[in-house]
């Protein structure tokens, strides 16, 4: 525990970085050796001015290229959920930023809004950490403005696949052929109509054993409505020692507690901060949608009631940022 003169300094530290409400944007493309080249998005604290700018069907006020204000700055890596893409999180993004962070947010391959050609296959299981680990070592190594980010100080953030992802990435070690087990104890579980919806083959029999991608740089993690987490049996995740915050929807059709949230709560070893969004389903972490979002893709946009999803994230993101600063605070 830090010292009354080391937490006033953190706190300072803090206040430097949260100065600008500026939020610079950046797009690039990372190469890949073993695949397509990696879209990303790039999130940071800056003082040149912003403006409205399209985000696919969504926009946001940022200053596109402007400069990275600040230095020694905690990172965070955002992987999004199935169908997804760099942009599904951006407010939270936009939140982390505006706290000091820098965020970095990938496309996954084959798995995106665009390209759908790893769906429901054990590629895309496998595939998602490493391009993950990819992105972060591009960052943390090859961004032109690498110097200006605190290694020490990297959390990640994942949503649905995307916190399956990130479990990965943190030490979990999952079993495949629990996907065969989940569907024939729980045939209406959602994960095995999504296999069966995209022709995948994750009930097949594989008798390869993947080589998962961890990494130890990542000091902190936000799961939220993780997918999949059956495939974490006993003991798959008893290497995750960092601090966890866990999300859920309590009305999730598409990752039901039981078979996912429950799970990891069961099977990691440290206790995780948890929270719980009462009578909503699991798009609700999705960003808010627009009114060409909520045309185009209307399932991900309706939330139960009279649920406002806008101020939900207020509170979502300040709990998020809160969580961060509070593990990744200290050098």
């Amino acid at each position: 525990m830090g010292t009354p003169v080391s937490i006033f300094i953190v706190a300072l530290l803090w206040c430097a970085t949260s100065a600008f409400a500026s939020v610079g944007f950046q797009k690039i493309v990372i190469p890949d050796p073993h695949g397509k080249q990696i879209a990303v998005g790039i999130w940071y604290p800056s003082s040149a001015k912003p403006s409205p700018r399209p985000l696919g069907l969504l926009s946001q006020d940022v200053a596109v290229e402007g400069n990275v204000a600040g230095k020694k700055l905690p990172f965070i890596l955002i992987s999004h959920g199935a169908y997804g893409s760099l942009a599904s999180h951006y407010d939270t993004a936009i939140a982390l930023a505006q706290a000091g962070f820098v965020v970095a947010a990938l496309t996954h391959t084959g798995d995106n809004s665009d390209d759908q050609s790893y769906l429901g296959n054990r590629i895309d299981l496998i595939d998602r950490p490493r391009q993950a680990k990819l992105v972060l070592d591009w960052m943390l190594d090859s961004w032109p403005q690498h110097n200006q980010l605190d290694q020490g100080r990297v959390g990640i953030f994942g949503f649905s696949l995307g916190g399956f992802t990130s479990l990965v990435e943190i030490g979990g070690t999952p079993e495949l052929q629990r996907m065969a087990l989940l569907c024939s104890s729980h045939p209406d579980a959602p994960e095995c109509a999504f296999i069966k919806r995209t022709h995948g083959n994750q009930l097949d029999p594989d008798p390869t054993k993947p080589e998962w991608a961890h990494d130890a740089r990542i000091r902190a993690a936000v799961i939220a409505a993780p997918a999949v987490s059956f495939l974490f049996g006993p003991g798959d995740l008893k290497r995750v020692s960092i601090p966890i915050q866990l999300w859920r929807a309590e009305d999730d059709t598409q990752a039901p507690d039981a078979t996912n949230s429950g799970v990891v709560r069961k099977e990691l070893p440290v206790h995780p901060e948890e929270h719980t969004v009462p009578g909503q389903d699991h798009y609700v972490f999705l960003a808010p949608c627009s009114a060409a979002l909520a045309s185009a893709v209307p399932e991900i946009c309706h939330d139960t009631g009279d649920f406002d999803r806008t101020a939900f994230h207020k509170s979502f993101n300040d709990a998020v940022v809160s969580f961060f600063r509070k593990e990744l605070g200290a050098r």
